[in-house]
């Protein structure tokens, strides 16, 4: 299979201290996720000031603001991520946002979950013609993704699109990932037409691994320096040493789904001879018949030995040597 693209979702986890959004890209480098991605939003076009409360979250507006991105910050962090070999990604929220990221260079677009359903601002990303990589969010299902795909051919009619599965619950529950869903966008006639992958919000790094076992090409993960810091997102975020043991089982998991092309393994080639061949269960002498009363099958299996799979062809046949009690019978020892 293809490398699965990784992204190291930072988010909101800069907690707005700059060396901090620093050392969450150096976490990002040394796990080798193939790009860290921030989150570049207002709280004035994110948020009506009129939201009420909701999910647990008081005064909506004043918690997003504390927890912008500055938009200063942008340039010196995509520098520093070319720099370091690491592609650097952040989410828009606005149309100020999407022209700022396309000015800076970026390489694709990411489009949030609670987003992907906003035909707008969807149109007005797909107008930088850049691929798009989009979570199908809370209340989305296979209709949408196909009407999400409309709104884009509508201003570009070549796009690159990834969809991710997507469970908007911070953390989502195991037994509501719903990994199937996934799998069955992939394999309902649509792998080759799009591309597939999971936004996943999990607790611990279980999921990620199996979704790439079930074809995710891309896989989105919030991390943070430390799960203790204050913040929405630090909770159910996986820390450094997680992170970096989850690319590694992504990578092992790669290894592991490659099909074989061979009759053997290099790791099965040490072992072809502790298969069976057929063995004289008794002296058999020139020009005896072979029967199941004469012979029957033992370990090892030699080159040029008869093969246990073949036992129930050489029964009837003539050998023209005398052959030993357990002695491995070789394909030159029998008549045709």
């Amino acid at each position: 299979m293809d490398r699965t693209f990784v992204i190291a979702e930072a988010g909101a986890n800069h907690d707005g201290n700059k060396s901090q959004a620093f050392r969450l890209i150096d976490v990002a480098i040394k796990s080798g996720a193939d790009a860290v991605k921030f989150q570049t939003y207002s709280s004035e076009t994110l948020y009506s000031k009129y939201t009420p409360d909701f999910a647990g979250y008081r005064d909506i507006p004043k918690l997003i603001k504390d927890l912008e991105l500055p938009r200063e910050w942008q340039k010196e962090l995509k520098l520093y991520c070319d720099d370091n070999g690491i592609e650097f990604m952040s989410t828009p929220f606005d149309e100020k946002a999407v022209d700022e990221l396309y000015d800076l260079g970026v390489k694709r677009f990411k489009i949030a979950g609670f987003e992907s359903t906003d035909p707008r601002l969807v149109k007005y990303i797909a107008s930088t013609k850049l691929p798009l990589i989009i979570s199908l969010g809370i209340g989305t299902d296979f209709n949408t993704m196909v009407q999400i795909k409309n709104w884009i051919l509508d201003v570009n009619n070549n796009p690159d699109i990834t969809f991710l599965h997507c469970n908007n619950a911070y953390p989502t529950p195991f037994e509501d990932i719903n990994l199937k869903h996934m799998s069955n966008m992939i394999y309902n006639g649509l792998k080759g037409v799009m591309k597939f992958g999971l936004s996943d919000h999990t607790e611990g790094i279980l999921t990620p691994p199996i979704a790439v076992a079930l074809g995710a090409e891309v896989i989105e993960k919030h991390y943070t320096l430390d799960r203790t810091l204050p913040g929405p997102d630090h909770p159910f975020a996986i820390e450094p040493d997680e992170l970096k043991q989850m690319v590694d089982n992504i990578r092992l998991v790669e290894k592991m789904m490659k099909t074989k092309l061979e009759r053997y393994t290099e790791s099965e080639k040490g072992f072809t001879m502790a298969r069976r061949s057929v063995v004289a269960k008794c002296d058999i002498n020139s020009g005896d018949i072979l029967t199941e009363d004469n012979i029957t099958t033992k370990r090892p299996l030699l080159e040029n030995s008869v093969p246990a799979i073949e036992y129930y062809d050489v029964i009837g046949k003539k050998v023209i040597t005398d052959i030993k009690e357990d002695e491995i019978i070789m394909k030159g020892m029998i008549n045709g």
